[in-house]
C-alpha cells in the first residue's frame, strides 16, 4: 500500500481545492492514485464544491425557528435567486434552521445533526446537487419570555429575505408581531441607547459639533457656544439616538407612539431583537453583459 506523503495530500488539495482531510482520505480510499483520488472526490461531490467556492454567494435566505422561549435565525446563501426558490434548497434552510435550536453558535451549528449528516456536509452535498456555491454565513440566536418570529419575502413558512426575532416579558397580545415587522423595515441599530456602540456615538457626536460650530460660524446671529455645547448638541444626539434604537423609533403601526410607548400600552417590554437580511455586508460582484462578452473575446 504507498504512503500517503504531505506532498501529495498539498498537491491533491491545490488540483481539486478539497479540505486536507477530505483530500487525505481520498488518496488513502485509492492507494495514492492521484487521479483516482480526484474522481472519489467528484463522485462525493467534494471537488465540486470546492471549485466553486471562490464563487460569491450573496443570495439565498434566512430561516427562522421558535421552540418554547428560544428564537434562532440563519443565513443560508447562494449565488443566485433562483436556487432561493428551489425546493430542496428551502428545504435545506428549514432543516438547519430547526437543527440550530439546538445550538449554541454557528461553529456548533455547523456540526449539528441534519438528516444523519452535520449542518457543514448537507450545504455541501447540496452544492453538488445544485451546482452553485452555498454557504452556513450566520446564525443569531433569542431567549425570552416569549419570542416572536417574522420573515419578510416570505418564501415558505419561517423562510424568507429578512429574518426577525423580538423577545417579550409579559402576554403578548399581537403586538409582537407588529414589533417585528417594523424591525424588519426600520432597522434598528440597538434596542436601546445603553446598547447602542459608543464608538458609534462618539462618532456622530463629533459629527454633530463640528456640523453645528461651522453652522453657528456662517450664522448672522452666532450663538454663545455654551447654547451648542448644552442644548444643539444634545438635543441632536437625542434625535440620533431616538431614530437608531428600536424603543426610541415611531412605530410603523402608530407613529403618534414610540416602539417603547406602544409595547407599553400592550402590556409587554421589548427585551432584545435580531434582525438578518440575506446578503448584508457580502460584496456582490456586478459585471453588465458587453463587459462579459467583451472579456470573453479578449480571452478567445
Amino acid at each position: 500500500m504507498t504512503a500517503v506523503t504531505a506532498s501529495m495530500v498539498k498537491e491533491l488539495r491545490e488540483t481539486t481545492g478539497a479540505g486536507m482531510m477530505d483530500a487525505k482520505k481520498a488518496l488513502t480510499e485509492t492507494d495514492g492514485n492521484m487521479d483516482a483520488a480526484i474522481d472519489w472526490l467528484r463522485t462525493k461531490g467534494l471537488a465540486k464544491a470546492a471549485k466553486k467556492s471562490g464563487r460569491t454567494a450573496a443570495e439565498g435566505l434566512v430561516g427562522v425557528a421558535v421552540e418554547g422561549g428560544r428564537g434562532v435565525v440563519v443565513e443560508i446563501n447562494s449565488e443566485t435567486d433562483f436556487v432561493a426558490k428551489n425546493a430542496e434548497f428551502q428545504g435545506l434552510v428549514r432543516d438547519v434552521a430547526r437543527a440550530a435550536l439546538k445550538a449554541d453558535d454557528l461553529e456548533s451549528l455547523k456540526q449539528a445533526d441534519v438528516g444523519g449528516k452535520t449542518a457543514e456536509a448537507a450545504v455541501t452535498d447540496a452544492i453538488a446537487k445544485v451546482g452553485e456555491n452555498m454557504t452556513l454565513r450566520r446564525m443569531a440566536s433569542l431567549s425570552g419570555d416569549t419570542v416572536v418570529s417574522y420573515v419578510h419575502n416570505a418564501a415558505g413558512e419561517g423562510l424568507g429575505k429578512i429574518g426577525v426575532l423580538v423577545a417579550l416579558s409579559g402576554t403578548d397580545n399581537g403586538i409582537g408581531r407588529q414589533i417585528a415587522m417594523h424591525v424588519a423595515a426600520a432597522s434598528p441599530a440597538a434596542l436601546d441607547e445603553a446598547s447602542l456602540d459608543q464608538d458609534v456615538l462618539a462618532k456622530e457626536r463629533a459629527v454633530q459639533t463640528a456640523k453645528a460650530l461651522e453652522e453657528n460660524a456662517a450664522s448672522a446671529k452666532p450663538k454663545p457656544e455654551a447654547v451648542i455645547q448644552n442644548n444643539i448638541i444634545p438635543g441632536r444626539m437625542k434625535k440620533f439616538v431616538a431614530e437608531s434604537t428600536l424603543l426610541g423609533q415611531a412605530f410603523v403601526v402608530n407613529p403618534d407612539l414610540t416602539v417603547e410607548q406602544a409595547a407599553k400600552e400592550a402590556g409587554v417590554t421589548v427585551t432584545g431583537f435580531v434582525r438578518l437580511g440575506v446578503g448584508e455586508g457580502v460584496e456582490k460582484v456586478q459585471e453588465d453583459f458587453a463587459a462579459e462578452v467583451a472579456k470573453m473575446n479578449a480571452g478567445a
